[in-house]
């Protein structure tokens, strides 16, 4: 990954950000419309935006939009914590899922003058944080949990409309759906079943922990049928597998969070392929010592060539070459958890301190760019606009 210097473009922008001021819609679930558009497309002159929930040092919740520069461009308010977010293939729109075991997901078109529109679960489940849009956008598929009797489901919503409805649902042959991801085939979804059962009245309390056992299914979108599944060795049943994203060749590189003894060292990230074998990647001993087993989020940058995992226990962000799976270096973010690419070499960490930083090099350095006072960045950044 070579050095490439910081994006000047935005500069424009400023003085279209001191006149407007950073727009906060008002609260979702207040029945309110917006009193004007979030965005203005040419106002951003086409520059990289990114989106990502947040927690205020008042205790309120929201999502931030962002530019390359660290700049927040507005906010949309949440009744709860957020997680993942779902972005349209023409990057017109998204959705903000709740924090496991959250109800809600709030849908945003924040170029258009319109409400945020408001998703509520089915009766007997919740959603798990994420979701994804079919290659036409009118689709949106959310992993979810019936946790009565622990299925993994992915719920399937009606985005064409005015309002968006649920149409129906496919199991996801596992416990636990985390993640998901629409293939480059734009026929078949990737799910990143975690294995470890939840029930919303122990909270986030883990309940089998025993006898988890986590998988990557790749599944026919339109018929439901699992057309492939990939299930971990023995010796990794403690192994969750949970974030996800496609590198050049359409394979899922998976991050794991490990449930097992601390003192153990497993693989943590693999690359997952319908067709062939997963390929656990090797992390040094001397880095993986600090990363207390845990990845955060996955990502890769624009040409798909370098894969991106955030540590954020251990402080450490995480490169390597898709073609071979090598790992190729890690920089120091401490709490730094949400990545998303912003060009073919460089990436944008947000961190629980609040800081949006710029990585370039992992032999370098990253430059903090903004830190928007008062706000603490949730666990992912997703490219946006």
């Amino acid at each position: 990954m070579s050095a490439i210097s910081r994006p000047t473009h935005a500069m424009s922008r400023r003085g279209f950000l001191a006149a407007l001021g950073s727009l906060a819609a008002l609260p979702a679930f207040a029945g309110s419309t917006l009193a004007g558009s979030l965005l203005s497309r040419e106002a951003v002159d086409g520059a990289p935006l990114f989106v990502s929930a947040y927690q205020k040092a008042n205790g309120d919740y929201g999502v931030g939009v962002v530019d390359d520069l660290g700049q927040m461009l507005a906010e949309i308010s949440l009744p709860a914590r957020g997680h993942g977010i779902a972005v349209s293939p023409d990057r017109s729109r998204f959705v903000a899922f709740a924090r496991r075991p959250g109800t809600f997901a709030v849908a945003v078109n924040p170029f258009e003058e319109t409400r945020p529109q408001v998703i509520t679960s089915e009766p007997g489940r919740h959603f798990y944080g994420h979701g994804c849009f079919s290659a036409d956008g009118r689709l949106l598929y959310a992993v979810e949990n019936d946790f009565d009797t622990a299925r993994g489901l992915l719920g399937v919503y009606d985005t064409s409309g005015r309002e968006i409805r649920r149409i129906g649902e496919i199991e996801t042959g596992g416990i636990g759906p985390h993640d998901i991801l629409l293939s480059p085939d734009g026929k078949t979804l990737i799910v990143a079943n975690g294995g470890i059962r939840t029930h919303p009245d122990k909270g986030r309390e883990k309940l089998n922990l025993d006898t988890m056992a986590s998988s990557v299914v790749f599944i026919d979108r339109e018929s439901g049928d699992i057309v492939a599944e990939h299930a971990l060795d023995a010796s990794l049943q403690q192994l969750s597998l949970r974030h996800m994203a496609l590198d050049g060749q359409g394979r899922a590189w998976v991050g794991g969070q490990y449930q097992g003894p601390e003192n153990e060292l497993p693989p943590l990230v693999g690359i997952f392929s319908k067709d062939d074998a997963p390929q656990l990647t090797a992390i040094p001993d001397k880095t993986a010592a600090g990363l207390q087993n845990y990845i955060g989020s996955v990502t890769a940058n624009a040409s798909g060539d370098v894969i991106a995992t955030s540590a954020p226990r251990g402080g450490q962000t995480l490169f390597w070459k898709a073609a071979t799976g090598e790992f190729i270096g890690a920089d120091i973010i401490p709490d730094g958890c949400g990545i998303a690419p912003i060009d073919q070499g460089s990436f944008l960490v947000s961190d629980g301190n609040g800081a949006l930083s710029l990585i370039t090099d992992p032999a370098s350095p990253p430059e903090i760019l903004a830190r928007p006072p008062g706000i603490s960045w949730d666990n992912h950044l997703f490219a946006f606009g």
